[in-house]
């Protein structure tokens, strides 16, 4: 969404990540002047996705851009509306399918009934309005939130090489021969 909205453009937010540069604009933003339908709404489970939102978005930024007569690429004038929209939008989505997960949770006795806990981490735990909503969700079914600080909550992929850099250094999990490993793609 941040790159659809050109961000980069934006003077306040030219140096900074998408996620970060969305969550800097939603607080200026109103989040009902636009509203997203939740994805994936028919679906009793608790999977995940935001293909659906983001086709969503794009077509909103699109007439948007149509209404206002500027070309893809320049900085609308709703952009923090639009950030505050999909920012919340985001948040609902996870929150409620997280919510599915830890009543399914509790209702299969998968976790200890005392002593449950939610761990979030990634980019996603360092957007503090997320991170808010969870922090509720988790207080109004009796779960703990654990989340890194912020500045340690990056890219995924950095966090996993990391992992593997420190098990390498520590000599753990460390295949020294690959014969016999097959690598298949999804």
């Amino acid at each position: 969404v941040a790159r659809r909205l050109s961000l980069r453009k934006h003077p306040e937010c030219h140096s900074m990540a998408g996620g970060q540069a969305i969550e800097h604009l939603a607080q200026a933003g109103n989040q009902e002047q636009l509203v997203f339908r939740l994805p994936m709404k028919q679906y009793r489970n608790c999977n995940f996705s935001f293909s659906g939102l983001l086709n969503l978005v794009n077509h909103a930024i699109a007439r948007k851009e149509r209404e206002e007569g500027i070309e893809e690429g320049e900085i609308l004038s709703c952009v923090e509306d639009i950030a505050a929209a999909v920012q919340h939008a985001v948040a609902a989505h996870i929150m409620q399918r997280t919510c599915r997960a830890m009543l399914f949770c509790k209702k299969n006795g998968i976790l200890p009934p005392n002593n449950a806990t939610l761990v979030v981490s990634g980019g996603v735990a360092s957007n503090q309005y997320i991170r808010k909503g969870l922090q509720n969700l988790a207080d109004a079914n009796d779960f703990a939130l654990l989340c890194p600080p912020p500045r340690l909550c990056t890219d995924n992929g950095v966090m996993i090489a990391w992992n593997g850099i420190e098990r390498l250094r520590a000599g753990l999990g460390v295949l020294h021969r690959t014969d016999g490993i097959r690598y298949e793609p999804k």
